[in-house]
């Protein structure tokens, strides 16, 4: 479930450093946890998509290894970003 176009340039205003910014790894997170949320509600209908339920935990895997680099190099927009989107630690 991909996400529009207006949702993906929202992040980038608000997550990026610049408006052609889609690669930092702020803007990345934010995109993830986003269409991990669609994906989570289209599972609590449609239990038995195996294939989407693949590429939830595969985007949950990514979100996770860019949420360690993130606190890794960058200790205080680690705290920001999981403040602002409301993930745990």
């Amino acid at each position: 479930m991909a996400l529009d176009k207006e949702t993906k340039e929202k992040f980038i205003k608000d997550f990026g450093i610049n408006p052609n910014d889609t690669g930092s790894v702020q803007v990345q997170i934010a995109m993830l946890t986003e269409n991990i949320k669609k994906l989570t509600e289209h599972m609590k209908e449609n239990h038995k998509d195996f294939s989407s339920k693949r590429g939830l935990l595969n985007q949950v895997e990514r979100r996770k290894i860019f949420l360690k680099y993130l606190a890794k190099n960058d200790p205080k927009g680690y705290t920001l970003l999981i403040e602002k989107l409301g993930l745990k630690k």
